[in-house]
């Protein structure tokens, strides 16, 4: 495939953006979320006239009566859409301490619009050829799980206080996450689903992950609330004493557990009784000796059941949830 490589004035590129004849592609375009903090870092890149990589445009529709044509934008979207905010003074952007365009020297912003930007041409291609092209622009050595996607995509103010929650000692210290969970990003998948079950309630796999990502990716207002109620939930179970070899801290249990004490503890603000270590130790020990025996009682069953197949489906996390609820209410659950 042969491409043309030259340089355009950015003003030339906002132009184009503006009155239609460079159009983005959102549909493939599915790049990192820039959060205010990476626009102003990247809009001082340009004012600081220092370069940034170069964008790929395509032949669009060609009008032959006319003889005005479109252009699309295959790659550097996000790059060309924060620079034509930063000009127009898009309420969609924060800038912070970086000076606003308007408030520019004359000098300083045909510094701005006479900025050269590499373009490759990749002329006239087909929607399916333009897609590969993007593909392969942006592919990786392996096949990336969904949350390696999202942390491709985001890396806001929720993503970072989820990985340092990850990295709390409680975590560490029961085993919770395998070698292959930190590698593949299954601690992140988890801590986050622990989160916004806490803010929201239970939810299937990991459909409301992204949502939430792009929700807070600026600011995660709940930050400091979340991280104190957490450590709170933390010290309630480490004071049932659980072993070591409890089913407790298999993934799918731990996050009804946590959800659960959370919502006894902290939302409705009751205390816990005397005994109830002692229940949901002999809890977890009746279930994985259900395994054998099969005796135990209807919640007994319905929880085992719940985490032998689709245990990260919804209806599965709340019939877990439900079993666990009356444990900790001191109601037979076995």
């Amino acid at each position: 495939m042969q491409t043309s490589g030259t340089n355009r004035r950015l003003r030339l590129l906002i132009s184009a953006i503006k009155d239609g004849t460079l159009i983005p592609r959102p549909d493939f375009q599915r790049r990192l979320v820039w959060t205010n903090k990476h626009k102003e870092e990247f809009i001082k890149t340009v004012l600081g006239q220092f370069p940034f990589p170069e964008i790929y445009i395509a032949a669009g529709d060609v009008d032959t009566d006319t003889g005005k044509g479109t252009e699309l934008l295959v790659d550097g979207q996000q790059r060309l859409t924060t620079l034509l905010q930063y000009f127009s003074g898009s309420p969609d952007l924060r800038l912070g301490t970086l000076c606003p365009y308007s408030a520019l020297s004359q000098d300083e912003k045909i510094q701005f619009l006479e900025y050269e930007v590499v373009v490759r041409d990749l002329g006239k291609k087909s929607i399916d050829e333009i897609k590969e092209v993007f593909q392969r622009i942006n592919s990786t050595k392996y096949s990336l799980n969904a949350m390696e996607i999202h942390n491709a995509r985001f890396d806001g103010a929720l993503k970072q206080f989820a990985e340092k929650l990850s990295k709390h000692s409680f975590f560490a210290k029961h085993r919770v996450f395998k070698t292959n969970d930190v590698r593949r990003m299954g601690d992140l998948v988890f801590v986050l689903t622990v989160i916004i079950s806490l803010l929201t309630t239970y939810f299937n796999r990991e459909d409301l992950i992204e949502e939430f990502l792009a929700k807070y990716n600026d600011l995660f207002i709940h930050s400091e609330l979340v991280w104190e109620e957490l450590l709170g939930v933390f010290r309630v179970i480490d004071g049932i004493g659980l072993d070591s070899a409890c089913r407790a801290w298999k993934k799918a249990d731990l996050l009804n557990l946590i959800v659960e004490v959370h919502r006894y503890t902290v939302k409705e603000k009751t205390g816990l009784d005397a005994e109830y270590a002692y229940r949901i130790s002999r809890f977890y020990q009746s279930v994985d000796e259900y395994r054998t025996r099969r005796q135990g009682g209807a919640d007994i069953d319905r929880y085992y059941n719940s985490v032998i197949q689709a245990a990260n489906d919804r209806s599965n996390r709340i019939a877990r949830g439900e079993v666990i609820k009356k444990v900790i209410r001191c109601k037979k659950a076995f």
